[in-house]
Parts: structure tokens; C-alpha cells; sequence
């Protein structure tokens, strides 16, 4: 789209160049920022060339993945030895309605910041306790779960200034077995409901529901769940709503039915792997 009332654009190369004159907006890929109308925005600082590696290993055996990161990219990264969630990275970037062209081009750090209910990129992050290192306008620096950062369909509690520099997996939970689901109303149309479940080498089990509550639902459990406690937990989570592609309470039917699903897939694979 022909953004009439942007007139100057510009690379950043340094966290220097991260200083926003009024009317500024930070892009990475833009493939939402340059699909509509942008009335308030005079300018664009575009990130693309900031050179930050796309990943990167942590110490505790974890990853951290640049915001610049693309959504291909992630999808197409090899697993490392003992990443038993290594699936998941694919799965959840498959839950973005996009063809290859947008996989290209759209990042893990705009996906995120967009902060749409049905962001496929916080389906992963929160699923797999990702923490979001961000940037202030005055130097310093700050770290948060992504499931905390998103608060709403498009909301979040980024501040002027602030720029997401990456999302920090930890090395447990990538290490942990996973599982997922996902349903839409129609075929290729949006997710009304992403199911992401693990269970840690502790035997900590975690749900993740998004897409079908208006931000990132997180159930924590020293254990897999009886399937009725996991059904309680998820039919008392709030914010399920209705739009036209999904009615509340059928999202939050299916999310109690496919995390189900996962419970069950999950307590398969801890006692076949006790068994070896």
C-alpha cells in the first residue's frame, strides 16, 4: 500500500540509530505496517539492517532469537542434540496465515510486537516460557515474559521508544517434550484457537492457550493434570472472545478438547520414555 503520509524512511545500523524523531515508527519486516492506512506515522526506521545474528546460543543451552529474525528462518533452524520441543518451532510458525512470500519477509519480533490474539510467534514464546529482551529509549535495558508483554488483541506494554532486541527461550524448555493443536473455522482461515502443552524434565507441565483468549492463557502444574482439572482450569480462563470467526464459547470448547488431547499425548510419551 502507498503510505501517503510517511516522507522519510531510514535504516538503522546501531542502537544509536533506534532514537525516534515524533512521528516514527519502527519496522522490521512490514508486512503488516505496510498493509493499511498508517495516518499517524510521518516516518519509518527500518531494522532489517541492524545486523544482529538471528540466533544464537545461550549458556544454560537455550536460544535467543533476534527480533529481526524471519519467520522462515526460525521454521527452517536445525534442532540442536536434546531439543525435544525443536517441533514446535515449525508448528507454531505454520499457525501464521501467510504464504512463503510473508514467511520471508515477516519477523518473530513483529509478529510479537503486533501483539494480534492470534500471533503465532507469542503461540511459541509463551508455550515455551520465552522472555522478551527490550530496549529503552534511554539505554537501559529490560527483560519480561512474552505471556506478560501481550495484553490484548493488538495491545501490549511496550512503551514509546521501547524496541524488542530478541526473545530468550530457556535451555529447560526446549529440552522438554511438547505438544500441539490448532483450529479455525474455515480450512486456511485464522487460528481461533492455538494449544501448546510441555512437560519439563522436573515434571512441570504448562498449557498454552492463545489465539482463542484475547492474550496469552498460561496454566502451570507441578505434574501433568487429571483431565478434569485441566478442563476446569481452562473452561474459568478469561478472555475468550466472539468475533466472526469464532463464537467465545467455542473457543473455549475446543481449547479444553484439544488441550485434552495434549494432556493425553504427553502422559503417552512420559511413560514410554520412562519404559526405555
Amino acid at each position: 500500500m502507498d503510505l501517503h503520509t510517511i516522507s522519510t524512511y531510514r535504516y538503522a545500523h546501531d542502537r544509536d540509530d533506534l532514537r525516534l524523531a515524533d512521528g516514527e515508527r519502527i519496522v522490521a519486516g512490514g508486512t503488516w505496517f505496510f498493509s493499511e492506512p498508517q495516518v499517524a506515522s510521518t516516518g519509518v526506521v527500518d531494522i532489517s539492517r541492524i545486523g544482529w545474528k538471528p540466533f544464537e546460543d545461550l549458556p544454560d543451552g537455550g536460544l535467543r532469537i533476534a527480533a529481526t529474525a524471519t519467520v522462515a528462518q526460525l521454521a527452517e533452524l536445525p534442532a540442536q542434540r536434546g531439543w525435544h520441543a525443536h517441533p514446535l518451532l515449525f508448528q507454531c510458525a505454520t499457525a501464521l496465515l501467510a504464504s512463503f512470500k510473508i514467511w520471508n519477509v515477516a519477523t518473530v519480533g513483529g509478529n510479537i510486537c503486533r501483539s494480534f490474539a492470534a500471533a503465532s510467534m507469542v503461540s511459541l514464546a509463551s508455550g515455551l516460557d520465552g522472555r522478551a529482551l527490550v530496549w529503552r529509549a534511554d539505554g537501559t535495558d529490560y527483560t519480561v515474559p512474552v505471556a506478560e508483554l501481550v495484553t490484548g488483541n493488538g495491545t501490549n506494554t511496550l512503551a514509546d521508544g521501547d524496541v524488542l532486541r530478541a526473545i530468550d527461550i530457556p535451555g529447560y524448555a526446549l529440552r522438554a517434550r511438547t505438544g500441539f493443536r490448532k483450529i479455525a473455522l474455515a480450512e486456511l482461515g485464522r487460528s481461533g484457537a492455538v494449544i501448546t502443552g510441555r512437560h519439563d524434565e522436573d515434571d512441570t507441565a504448562v498449557f498454552g492457550i492463545t489465539a482463542a483468549t484475547l492474550w496469552p492463557t498460561v496454566l502451570r502444574y507441578e505434574g501433568l493434570p487429571d483431565a478434569d482439572r485441566l478442563r476446569a482450569d481452562i473452561w474459568a480462563a478469561d478472555g475468550y472472545y466472539t468475533d466472526p470467526l469464532g463464537a467465545a464459547d467455542w473457543r473455549r470448547s475446543v481449547s479444553a478438547t484439544l488441550a485434552e488431547q495434549i494432556r493425553v499425548e504427553l502422559s503417552r510419551s512420559t511413560k514410554d520414555n520412562g519404559a526405555r
